[in-house]
C-alpha cells in the first residue's frame, strides 16, 4: 500500500526503534563489532523468524474466520513488526561505514571507538567508550560519537582539559587515559 493511504513516514521505523535518524549524506559510523551484531539480527529476522511467523499466519488463515482468530491477529502484527525492524535494520546497514579502532592501537588521542577514561573538575572519574548511534548503550559506558561529550573529548589527547558546554554552564574535563580495543 502506498505510504500516502497510511499514516507513515521514513522515520517512522527509527522513531520506533529509539534511534535517531541520521541527517542526509552523513555515514552511519559503526565498530566492527556493532555492525556484525546488526548484520547477524538481520539474518535472523529474514531467515529464522519471518518465516516461523509466516507459516503460523499461514496456518492460521486456514481456520477459517479471521476476524476472532488471535494466532492470526497477533502473527499479522508481529510480521509487520518484523518486516519494520528489516527495514530499519538494512537502512541503517546501507549507510554503514565500518571504522575500525585497531588502526589507532596505541595512541593517546581520541577518536572513534576509543576507551576514553576522565575527570571532570569535581574530582569524579568516568570511563566511556565512543561508539556509533547505533550502538550507544550509555548504561553500559558506550555512547554516540554524536553526543555532547564524546564531540569535545574527539582528537584530544591524553592530559588535555576539554570544555563541556551543558546546561548547567561549562564543565572542564581532564583526560586520563585513551584505549582502543583489540579486536
Amino acid at each position: 500500500m502506498s505510504k500516502a493511504f497510511v499514516k507513515e513516514t521514513d522515520h517512522d521505523d527509527e522513531e520506533e526503534f529509539g534511534a535517531p535518524p541520521i541527517p542526509p549524506g552523513v555515514k552511519n559510523y559503526l565498530t566492527p563489532e556493532g555492525h556484525h551484531r546488526m548484520k547477524t539480527e538481520l539474518l535472523n529476522l529474514i531467515d529464522n523468524e519471518r518465516p516461523e511467523v509466516v507459516k503460523i499466519v499461514s496456518w492460521a488463515a486456514s481456520n477459517g474466520d479471521r476476524s476472532e482468530n488471535g494466532d492470526y491477529i497477533y502473527g499479522k502484527r508481529r510480521l509487520r513488526e518484523i518486516d519494520r525492524r528489516i527495514r530499519f535494520l538494512t537502512k541503517r546497514l546501507d549507510l554503514a561505514e565500518i571504522v575500525d579502532p585497531t588502526m589507532h592501537l596505541g595512541s593517546d588521542q581520541v577518536f572513534f571507538g576509543a576507551i576514553v577514561e576522565y575527570e571532570n573538575q569535581d574530582g569524579e572519574v568516568t570511563t566511556i567508550r565512543i561508539v556509533g548511534v547505533d550502538e550507544f548503550d550509555p548504561l553500559n559506558g558506550k555512547i554516540s560519537w554524536i553526543a555532547p561529550v564524546a564531540r569535545a573529548l574527539t582528537k584530544a589527547r591524553v592530559g588535555d582539559t576539554v570544555s563541556l558546554k551543558t546546561p548547567h554552564g561549562v564543565e572542564e574535563l581532564t583526560i586520563l587515559d585513551v584505549q582502543y580495543p583489540q579486536s
